[in-house]
């Protein structure tokens, strides 16, 4: 998990390829990923790059912080580990009889 990391801050224009292209200067980029809206298919303004070292990593925070892309300053630093949302789908507030009579 030392290799993943968090890229804030996008232009809505950037795809999966540009934040390839823009952190295999800091070393070998595994994978890169603007996340979208699923119904829109729109930029969330903000992605994940890992590289395929922890060393690599270090470099690209250090080189890619604050860096201006598209006139936005990057905000780059480790992935923190995706937190439980409590939820879901709700708890109801509909309760059935199970078909008994109404006392």
């Amino acid at each position: 998990m030392d290799n993943k990391l968090y890229v804030g801050n996008l232009s809505y224009a950037t795809r999966d390829d540009d934040l390839q292209q823009q952190f295999s200067q800091y070393g070998q980029v595994a994978s890169a990923k603007v996340m979208t809206d699923r119904d829109s298919g729109r930029s969330k303004g903000f992605g994940f790059v890992e590289m395929t070292s922890a060393g690599d990593a270090q470099s690209a925070i250090r080189g890619a912080h604050g860096q201006t892309v598209d006139g936005r300053a990057m905000v780059v630093n480790l992935a923190r580990p995706r937190e439980e949302r409590p939820g879901g789908f709700g708890g109801g507030g509909y309760r059935s009889n199970g078909g008994r009579g109404g006392y």
